[in-house]
């Protein structure tokens, strides 16, 4: 075949491109295995973060192991489903199914304060979701910790909820009010009236973030209001 001719050039180019998908994809296949070890380091240290617990990426599966004593998955009525991993359990599509169908993760941790619940969260920011995990004192009330993280949220801006300081609000606030009613936590602009146990300060700059976060926690703990009730009792 002439080496100058169109059909020459349109085979060597396709047999290339072939060649070179093939090195991609066996690539990626070798990588996933370490990807998916990432990620799940990862959500442990988050996890253990929520409680106030440092880790590294070499510490952290050692340490939950050790702290987190139980997990489990409930339904919006607060019962345990028998047969799920929390661990594994996808928020992202939970969220996109009806309250009464959902799936939802509860992780304990024993710490050296007490017994404490974990549960995930995951809502939407200005440019992307928004997620964490947070944890309640054994009386199901008082946070204990909080962790936030985003996706393609402003630097300097939304992005601040990932921040210790933006984080270090939200302990020992408080998500009912005292009638018993399910309030959650608002996240106040500056100069915005509201009551010091049940919020915290707002992020300059960051508005729509803030209140995706806000929402994020109300329609969550909603979630999870059943099986509160019944710790609470």
């Amino acid at each position: 075949m002439d080496r100058n001719s169109n059909t020459y050039t349109f085979i060597y180019a396709a047999a290339m491109v072939i060649l070179v998908a093939a090195i991609l994809a066996s690539a990626a296949m070798a990588l996933r295995p370490r990807q998916d070890k990432n990620v799940e380091i990862e959500k442990m240290q988050n996890i253990l973060a929520s409680v106030n617990i440092e880790s590294t990426f070499e510490t952290a599966g050692n340490i939950y192991a050790d702290k987190i004593r139980n997990q489990y998955v409930i339904n919006s009525k607060g019962e345990i489903v028998e047969g799920e991993d929390a661990f594994e359990i996808d928020l992202k599509r939970e969220k996109a199914k009806p309250v009464e169908k959902r799936l939802l993760p509860v992780y304990e941790c024993q710490t050296e304060s007490g017994l404490k619940y974990i549960f995930p969260m995951r809502g939407a920011g200005l440019w992307g979701p928004v997620w964490g995990f947070i944890s309640l004192n054994d009386d199901m009330n008082t946070i204990y910790g909080a962790n936030f993280d985003h996706q393609g949220e402003t630097p300097g801006l939304g992005a601040e909820i990932s921040t210790n300081w933006f984080q270090e609000e939200f302990k020992g606030k408080q998500i009912f009010d005292q009638s018993g009613t399910l309030i959650s936590i608002t996240v106040t602009k500056p100069g915005q009236e509201a009551q010091k146990e049940h919020s915290v300060d707002g992020i300059s700059g960051g508005t729509i973030t803030s209140k995706g976060l806000e929402q994020m926690l109300l329609e969550d703990f909603k979630s999870y209001e059943e099986f509160l009730m019944k710790k609470k009792s």
